[in-house]
C-alpha cells in the first residue's frame, strides 16, 4: 500500500479473517462477498535463472505454456515453494505482484481488463488490495496476456 500511495494510486484495503493459514483466492472471494473473477492470485515461475510473475484470477490456472509465449522463454516452470520466500520477501498466501525483492517482468490475464476493479495481496495473508487493473499494470510495469487454462 506505501508502493500505491507513493505513486499517488487508488485503491481500497480489504482485510478478511486471518487463521494463519493462507486461503485459497476463491475462499477469500467468498469472505470479501465478491466473485472469484475479481480475485487474483500472484504466481512466481523461473525459467533457469529468469524470474516471471503471472497475475490471474483466483478460479483459474495458469497455462504454462501461453505464460513461456507471453515472457519469451522457452519453458517456466512454477518456482518452488521453498524458494518464495528468499526470491520474493512474501510467504504463501500473501504473495504481492507489489514490492517484491526486485522487479521482476509481470504479467496480468487479459481477463483482468473486463473487470472495474480487481483485488491482489496486499503482501500479507488477510490483507488485500482493491485497484484498476489499469493501475496495477502501472504500478507493477507489467504486461496484459492471455495466461489462463481454456
Amino acid at each position: 500500500m506505501r508502493i500505491l500511495d507513493q505513486m499517488r494510486m487508488a485503491y481500497t484495503p480489504h482485510s478478511y479473517e486471518n487463521s494463519g493459514e493462507p486461503k485459497s483466492g476463491v475462499a477469500v472471494a467468498e469472505e470479501l462477498g465478491v466473485s472469484a473473477g475479481r480475485i487474483f492470485k500472484t504466481l512466481v515461475t523461473h525459467a533457469g535463472a529468469d524470474y516471471y510473475v503471472f497475475v490471474i484470477p483466483a478460479d483459474k490456472e495458469l497455462d504454462l505454456k501461453k505464460a513461456a509465449r507471453a515472457c519469451g522463454a522457452k519453458k517456466i516452470e512454477m518456482l518452488p515453494l521453498k524458494e518464495l520466500f528468499l526470491r520474493t520477501g512474501y510467504h504463501k498466501g500473501g504473495c504481492s505482484p507489489l514490492g517484491m525483492k526486485k522487479d521482476f517482468p509481470t504479467f496480468i490475464d487479459r481477463l483482468a481488463e473486463e473487470e472495474e476493479t480487481v483485488f491482489v495481496s496486499a503482501g500479507k495473508v488477510g490483507q488485500q488490495i482493491e485497484i484498476r487493473p489499469a493501475d496495477l499494470r502501472t504500478a507493477v510495469g507489467g504486461e496484459y496476456a492471455n495466461l489462463h487454462e481454456e
